[in-house]
């Protein structure tokens, strides 16, 4: 059902026939993904297999070496950089080391990307960094540093900088990457929680079973270069394949939903 309404719409995120490669590695291989509006969808897969490469594709931090990529409807392929600006700030990324700015406070990081592009007082910048770091658990934190804070609140600062500008579509590399259990499910609760209350639509890309049942309303596969099986989340448990039937065993996970 979910399958047939999807069809009816147009995805939010287009990825067509992406191919990327550094030097002689070939990363993205006509790789083809959609993605439609508030779902989460998870890419599962190894470590090292390009995950991360796609997102910055989308994101338009990195161009692909052929096909392209399509936000709602507008490619940001080969457009001038001030039109993919516009349409790319639509979109935020949660990078897998949290990428925090260690000579700035919690309060600093979160409203920095404001504070670079937006009009804002500073009154009001303070107010919307307090909402932020509410939302994923870090008010009273403002004024500390990164260095003064655990991975796992790093993972949320990063978040919370992302969240401040309320963005259509959220990319999360490897979210929960190097935490302990216990905070690995924190950060799971607060992607869903983000989509809930943003009602945006998100890629996780992550080798973390455990995760993709928290968050993930469809699962993928991505296996040198490509997306190989794509499936919601129940039914890609029952996919007869050797790939995926493979990726369970090896992360303790098969007949988790037999």
């Amino acid at each position: 059902m979910v399958a047939q309404e999807q069809e009816k719409h147009k995805p939010m995120i287009h990825v067509h026939d992406l191919w990327k490669s550094y030097g002689p590695f070939k990363v993205l291989q006509g790789l083809s993904l959609d993605v439609f509006e508030g779902e989460t969808l998870v890419i599962l897969g190894r470590s090292g297999v390009g995950k991360s490469v796609l997102l910055k594709q989308i994101i338009g931090l990195e161009k692909p070496d052929k096909g392209f990529v399509e936000i709602n409807g507008t490619s940001i392929i080969d457009i001038p950089i001030q039109k993919r600006f516009k349409d790319v700030k639509k979109m935020g990324m949660l990078f897998q080391n949290a990428a925090l700015f260690d000579s700035m406070t919690i309060e600093e990081n979160t409203v920095f990307y404001l504070r670079q592009h937006e009009k804002i007082p500073e009154k009001e910048l303070q107010e919307r960094a307090r909402k932020a770091l509410q939302m994923v658990g870090l008010e009273g934190s403002e004024k500390k540093m990164p260095s003064e804070i655990s991975g796992g609140m790093k993972k949320r600062a990063a978040l919370a900088r992302v969240i401040i500008y309320e963005p259509a579509i959220i990319l999360y590399d490897e979210p929960t990457a190097g935490l302990d259990p216990i905070t690995s499910v924190h950060i799971n609760e607060l992607i869903n929680k983000t989509k809930e209350e943003l009602k945006a639509t998100s890629i996780v890309v992550t080798h973390d079973l455990r995760s993709a049942l928290e968050v993930g309303d469809r699962l993928a596969l991505h296996h040198e270069g490509k997306i190989e099986k794509i499936a919601s989340k129940e039914q890609f448990f029952h996919i007869e394949d050797p790939l995926i039937q493979s990726f369970f065993e090896k992360a303790s996970l098969k007949g988790v939903y037999d």
